[in-house]
């Protein structure tokens, strides 16, 4: 696959945990629960391949009473060749569609070579790296929706110099099965939503055990709306 058009980025720059989190307080008037910090923590602390680079960014604050989000690249020297945004959501209610307290969202994408774009089985292919990230790492979920998009580009007129291009949009969310206190294992999704990006940007699969990982940035504490 060729390099994807830009990161998704809201383009805010991070704040401190102790501000941010005191601004999500104040805007429910309640503190975030046990296990959606401990949720978040995990989140921050997952141990990555290098070519991936993952930072916090703005969560949106109308999905669930509290969120945080993540945006990740696939990058090759100066070259983006995936990038993508993984938000958690949780509401202590619970929430009838999920089947669950916590959800994860998620939007990756890159551009295709014009071979790969022609492929019509193409859009299953791109699910079943979803799924299948899940289940190598033996990870249980439910309630699995989404949609795969296949776009091309032509351009005309003063951009006719372009080449065509296409690239693939996948948006899915699912519900992680909770563990012990209610907390799912979210470093586990992370790590498996990482190899759909790797996956995606046409990387070769991380060995077992691979020394050569970095630690995300602890930028931004939990938001809520």
């Amino acid at each position: 696959m060729a390099a994807a058009q830009g990161r998704s980025s809201d383009g805010a720059e991070g704040m401190d945990d102790a501000k941010d989190s005191a601004q999500a307080e104040s805007r429910t008037g309640t503190a975030a629960p046990p296990a959606f910090r401990a949720a978040v923590d995990a989140l921050r602390t997952t141990r990555l391949r290098p070519q991936i680079e993952v930072e916090p960014t703005p969560a949106p604050q109308r999905l669930a009473p509290f969120a945080y989000a993540l945006e990740a690249a696939v990058v090759d020297g100066d070259e983006d060749l995936a990038d993508g945004r993984l938000v958690l959501l949780h509401d202590p209610a619970g929430h009838e569609a999920w089947h669950g307290t916590f959800r994860l969202v998620t939007l990756v994408r890159a551009e295709l070579e014009a071979e790969m774009a022609a492929d019509p089985l193409l859009p299953e292919v791109c699910w079943s790296w979803l799924t299948g990230a899940l289940q190598a790492r033996g990870l249980t979920y439910g309630e699995p929706s989404g949609t795969v998009t296949r776009a091309s580009s032509h351009y005309f007129g003063g951009l006719s110099a372009r080449p065509a291009a296409s690239q693939i949009e996948i948006r899915a969310s699912w519900t992680p099965r909770e563990g012990q206190g209610g907390v799912p294992d979210t470093a586990a999704h992370l790590a498996s939503w990482c190899d759909l990006l790797a996956q995606v940007g046409g990387l070769p699969p991380a060995g077992p055990g691979d020394a050569s990982v970095v630690t995300l940035p602890q930028r931004r504490g939990p938001q809520s709306r």
